[in-house]
């Protein structure tokens, strides 16, 4: 199974904001993923677009691929926090406030999915190898197949 990274440092936005659309793409194949972050209103999207076409481009690479784009999945994407910029805005009476502008070290890494292998069933074989499920409700057989039940006697005091 091939797996390839691709990480991007000092990307200008805080790392909890690009947690938000890393998180859109988590576990979905490639394509889903490109398509998803085309429609994603955050800034941050383009960015993470991009580094994904790279983690794709790096697999490609790699030995052993097998050529197919479309069995590639997301399998882990972070965004850790990178060195904050220490900025001063001025502010009333000759005080001044500090401004962190934030950045963020992402990480896309894509992997192959194992080929779907089909096998041929003969006919129901497994069937008496199935167990219920634990709390599975026993059906009841069809009236004609049960035991006649005693129905109780009501006595009415008048």
């Amino acid at each position: 199974m091939i797996q390839a990274q691709a990480t991007v440092r000092y990307v200008r936005t805080s790392a909890q904001k690009a947690g938000l659309v890393l998180e859109l793409i988590r576990g979905k194949d490639v394509n889903r993923a490109l398509a998803t972050l085309q429609f994603t209103k955050k800034s941050v999207a383009s960015d993470v677009a991009k580094l994904l076409r790279s983690a794709i481009a790096n697999a490609q690479q790699k030995d052993g691929f097998s050529g197919d784009v479309d069995r590639l999945f997301v399998s882990a994407c972070y965004a850790n926090q990178g060195p904050s910029q220490k900025r001063v805005r001025p502010a009333p009476m000759g005080r001044a406030f500090r401004v962190l502008k934030r950045t963020a070290h992402l990480t896309v890494q894509v992997s192959e999915r194992a080929p779907k292998v089909t096998v041929a069933a003969a006919g129901d074989a497994g069937a008496a190898k199935r167990r219920p499920r634990a709390g599975a409700v026993k059906k009841k057989a069809p009236a004609a197949t049960r035991p006649a039940q005693k129905t109780p006697k009501t006595t009415s005091k008048a």
